[in-house]
């Protein structure tokens, strides 16, 4: 039984790939509120535990659970076009937007899991749909004050600049309402600071509209600032949790990143 607090939980995760095992038994769980984040080497297994969350890959064993419903739900027995609707939303490392529409247009896409009108009274725009219409333009504004981006309202995704086109796709995925929101290397292509401006929305995120966040980021200065705990993952399996300063002075940890202390030691002779 899990405490009231939780809203995501992970149990014994495994997932298999022909003859690799790209995640090996892997537990944890998000908390209500908080900021958690999964940290390790590149190959750890942490994006394909979002692809798991996200029912893009299902696990080989163990299980998913959601708590943002009145019970618990098994979240491998849901499809992954139902996930959105239970309150996940997701942003990718590889920015995924329409290019060639607005800014305002890519934030309206993220409302249709809140759409609850029919074929026919989109086609005669009967005046349930008008408010809808009106309800959906109200949340894309309120988002796009929220993250800065009136400047860019009506500019084509094609056009923006990296660091722009990034925030967009955290604004689309706000639209959609979620409890909890999967952050796949927020600061990834970022400058430094692109990447506090990005500390500062995951904080707002976290403390005004009271969203839960799940992120995997190897910025380990952003990590520290807006994480409150710290799963650090290598080679499939998990190493060390707690708090940011716990997870990072590990020795496991440590060993992941840079090797063991011989290595470190040959490194700092050669340079």
């Amino acid at each position: 039984m899990t405490t009231p607090d939780i809203l995501l939980s992970a149990r014994d995760l495994s997932v298999r790939f022909g003859g690799v095992l790209a995640v090996n038994k892997v537990s944890f769980e998000v908390r209500r509120g908080e900021v958690f984040t999964l940290i390790g080497p590149n190959g750890a297994g942490k994006t394909t535990v979002f692809n798991l969350i996200s029912r893009i890959y299902t696990p080989t064993t163990g299980e998913i659970f959601w708590h943002g419903g009145a019970a618990p739900l098994a979240l491998t027995e849901q499809a992954p076009h139902e996930i959105a609707a239970l309150g996940i939303a997701r942003t990718f490392q590889n920015i995924e937007l329409f290019e060639h529409a607005t800014v305002l247009h890519n934030l309206l896409i993220g409302r249709h899991t809140h759409r609850q009108t029919g074929f026919w009274s989109e086609v005669f725009f009967t005046p349930a749909t008008r408010r809808a219409e009106i309800a959906a333009r109200e949340k894309a504004e309120q988002v796009i004050d929220l993250l800065d981006l009136q400047h860019h309202r009506d500019s084509m995704v094609a056009g923006l600049p990296y660091g722009v086109r990034k925030v967009v796709e955290l604004a689309r995925a706000l639209c959609t309402e979620p409890k909890l929101l999967l952050l796949d290397e927020p600061s990834s292509g970022l400058n430094v600071e692109e990447t506090a401006d990005m500390a500062f929305w995951i904080q707002d995120i976290q403390h005004e509209l009271g969203i839960s966040v799940l992120m995997v980021e190897h910025d380990m200065s952003l990590v520290s600032k807006v994480s409150d705990r710290v799963l650090a993952m290598n080679m499939g399996e998990a190493l060390a949790s707690g708090t940011p300063s716990e997870v990072q002075s590990d020795a496991r940890v440590i060993e992941a990143y840079l090797g063991t202390v011989d290595d470190v030691s040959s490194l700092r002779r050669v340079a």
